[in-house]
């Protein structure tokens, strides 16, 4: 499977080998996302996420200068001018952001140069956030005029807590790569140099990984952050049992007594 174009190329997606890949192909306008890209992104994830060769996925930016600079504001006359057109793009840009955040696999937000709004607010639904050490961050609604929902404030408060989701929000301003990794926006900063190689190495060690046992932390992560339910704790504590009665687990065991790498097919 290949990357294909999508938005008339701006959105880049596929699988390669058994990693998936989201490409925010906009590089001229440092990746801002119109109504159209929003869109094909919402289309394209829906696919990823029903291929079963899809161990985890990687969302990234092209151009090496932004992940993402959140919306494309030359294009707010067109799609943001009335209260209709607000509501329409918050839909389409809110099933995005639940499209990453509830993906059945793993999500690595790979992060270059700029990543800023609704690119922030991408970011934050990925389960891990690699960045390079140029890279910078901000939420500018409060410059704009801008308001974030409850869905998009929570998700940023559950990765860095209230205080820091206070002070990216009240003072609009960017931060640096260091102090997002100091409030705990990001889970690694890397020389720009070595970014792609380190990712490449986090997804392959992810993908070799069991695909149940994988598939079982990412619903109980998304369980936890949501409080769950006794039928959500049933459910989870069924595919833990699903996972010692796998195929998966007979070759795990067997791998480590010959002292060689397993070969999970996620049965």
């Amino acid at each position: 499977m290949e990357l294909k174009d999508h938005a008339d190329g701006k959105i880049r997606c596929g699988r390669i080998g058994p990693v998936g890949h989201l490409v925010i192909n906009n590089p001229e306008r440092r990746n801002a996302l119109s109504l159209n890209m929003w869109r094909a992104c919402a289309e394209v994830l829906a696919e990823l996420s029903a291929d079963e060769a899809t161990r985890l996925l990687i969302v990234s930016g092209a151009g090496g200068k932004a992940f993402a600079s959140g919306a494309d504001i030359s294009r707010f006359g067109d799609e943001r001018s009335t209260a209709a057109d607000v509501e329409t793009y918050a839909a389409v840009s809110s099933s995005v952001y639940e499209a990453i955040e509830s993906f059945p696999k793993p999500v690595i937000a790979k992060i270059e140069g700029y990543c800023v709004g609704g690119g922030l607010a991408l970011a934050v639904c990925c389960d891990i956030r690699i960045c390079g050490e140029d890279s910078r961050f901000a939420l500018p609604a409060a410059r704009l005029g801008l308001g974030y929902g409850y869905a998009a404030q929570k998700r940023l408060a559950d990765v860095v807590g209230t205080a820091y989701a206070g002070e990216i929000l009240f003072t609009a301003r960017q931060f640096s790569a260091d102090e997002a990794a100091g409030m705990g926006l990001v889970n690694r900063v890397l020389p720009r140099s070595e970014l792609d190689a380190y990712v490449d190495d986090y997804a392959a060690r992810i993908a070799e990984n069991a695909p149940l046992t994988v598939g079982l932390a990412k619903a109980g992560k998304l369980a936890i952050k949501k409080g769950a339910s006794a039928e959500e704790i049933e459910r989870l504590n069924d595919m833990a049992l699903r996972c010692y009665a796998s195929d998966d687990y007979t070759e795990g065991r067997r791998a480590f007594m010959e002292k060689r790498k397993p070969d999970f097919t996620g049965k």
